[in-house]
């Protein structure tokens, strides 16, 4: 599909350029609405939907949430606000709550200045291509209004945290708790500053809640998933047994052990890999593009299929589904258990990889001693919009020099971002000073 506005990750951008504007949001809603009132329309014969909105902490989202809310209205579908909640929150609760559509307001791990728009399905997943093309075909037609007696109404849900918390405590297993644990946690500013201490302080553990005081412009800012050195210090400060980073939309997970070592997604999803194999069995995971290459020749070792998709959960998913497994994730901490949810949440991806080391009885260093990362490089090289690096015959050659220089032992990936203007240099080698400098060398080359 070509996308005009849809990137990997809903629409995103700079708040007051577009697309990010009052009245580009406002149509956007309007547009959604149409498509999700027509399919409605086909699949139980009424023409009333339903859409739960959420959003993160950025003063941004309080004029984005008013102009979709108008949009939604003036098609004829119904609102209902859950005011600040994580991205997961929203896919959970459209599903439990039998809505249409659900809409998130988040610019996820950006800066507050960046807002964005994603969209999940009444199944708790996000959009499928063939509907955000309908919606992007329908941003073409002017935006009208349905007669006062069909707009849509909009109302606030009530306890969207409270039910949300339930739900993630249901993912952690009954026969244990987190009794005699101190966790610092780190909520980056963002959407899960209420939500995440009080989760794992209700199921035992001593918490300590760092990048809980969002103020509208300090989301993500020296704290959480992309900033995790302040969690290393606060675990070493508090003598704490674990640090967890969450992002601004707590779809991210980083964790931190005793020692303040930062632990990726990578490294997490493996150790459960490793825990399910203990306790049952794995069919297949399935990472992406930037996999570190370490965590495949484990799970070849293991006899773990694995599979890479695209870069960005929404791929994850996709290939999960095609293959009926389960488990897959990213670097980055994207992590994805379909057995407990539709989508990556940094909540209950804590939980599954807290429950792994008490049924373990091992630390995260001990866990994940007989796997450890190749070292990666990943330069980002800003870029005007719409650059395309393939038809670069000196990015290009740059790009084949260095991966003869590596000759098989490891990999080069050019990507463009689905989310910034950026192009991502990324270089892997066991030799960490060589990853470095084929890197550099590509990144100049770009530049």
């Amino acid at each position: 599909m070509s996308r005009q506005y849809f990137g990997t990750d809903g629409i995103r951008g700079r708040v007051g350029t577009m697309p990010i504007t009052p009245d580009f949001v406002m149509r956007l809603g309007y547009a959604a609405g149409k498509v999700l009132a027509q399919s409605e329309a086909l699949a139980s014969g009424v023409n009333r939907p339903t859409v739960l909105i959420g959003k993160d902490t950025r003063i941004s989202g309080y004029m984005l949430e008013a102009a979709l809310e108008a949009g939604f209205a003036a098609a004829g579908v119904d609102v209902m606000l859950a005011g600040p909640v994580p991205t997961p929150a929203v896919a959970y609760l459209t599903r439990a709550l039998r809505l249409s559509a659900g809409v998130v307001i988040s610019a996820s791990h950006n800066p507050y200045h960046d807002n964005g728009i994603k969209f999940f399905s009444a199944q708790g997943n996000k959009l499928p291509d063939a509907v955000e093309a309908a919606i992007e075909a329908e941003l073409n037609n002017p935006m009208a209004c349905v007669p006062s007696e069909k707009l849509g109404r909009a109302r606030r849900l009530d306890d969207a945290r409270g039910r949300y918390i339930e739900f993630c405590k249901s993912t952690f297993p009954n026969e244990l708790d987190l009794r005699g644990i101190k966790l610092v946690v780190d909520c980056a500013h963002g959407a899960a500053y209420h939500i995440a201490p009080d989760v794992f302080h209700e199921l035992g553990a001593e918490v300590i809640a760092i990048g809980n005081t969002p103020n509208g412009f300090n989301i993500n800012d020296k704290h959480g998933a992309t900033a995790p050195a302040a969690l290393s210090a606060a675990v070493l400060e508090h003598h704490a047994d674990l640090g967890i980073a969450l992002d601004g939309d707590a779809d991210r997970l980083l964790m931190v052990d005793a020692s303040g070592r930062i632990y990726n997604g990578d490294e997490l999803l493996y150790l459960m890999v490793k825990d399910r194999l203990a306790n049952g069995g794995v069919s297949g995971v399935v990472g992406t593009l930037m996999t570190n290459m370490a965590v495949e020749v484990a799970f070849n070792a293991m006899g773990v299929g694995f599979a890479r998709a695209k870069v960005g959960d929404r791929y994850v998913l996709e290939v999960l589904q095609e293959r009926g497994w389960l488990m897959g994730g990213e670097g980055s901490g994207h992590l994805l258990f379909l057995d407990k949810h539709t989508t990556g949440d940094g909540i209950v991806s804590a939980l599954q990889v807290l429950s792994a080391l008490q049924r373990s009885g091992q630390t995260l260093a001990q866990i994940t001693a007989d796997m450890r990362l190749w070292p990666q490089t990943l330069i980002n090289v800003k870029v005007p919009s719409g650059f395309d690096w393939k038809k670069s015959e000196g990015i290009i050659g740059e790009k084949e020099r260095a991966e003869a220089e590596l000759a098989g032992s490891g990999r080069v990936l050019i990507r463009a971002s689905g989310t910034e203007p950026l192009i991502r240099v990324m270089v892997e080698a066991r030799d960490a000073t060589l990853a470095q400098a084929l890197a550099e060398r590509i990144a100049a080359q770009v530049q």
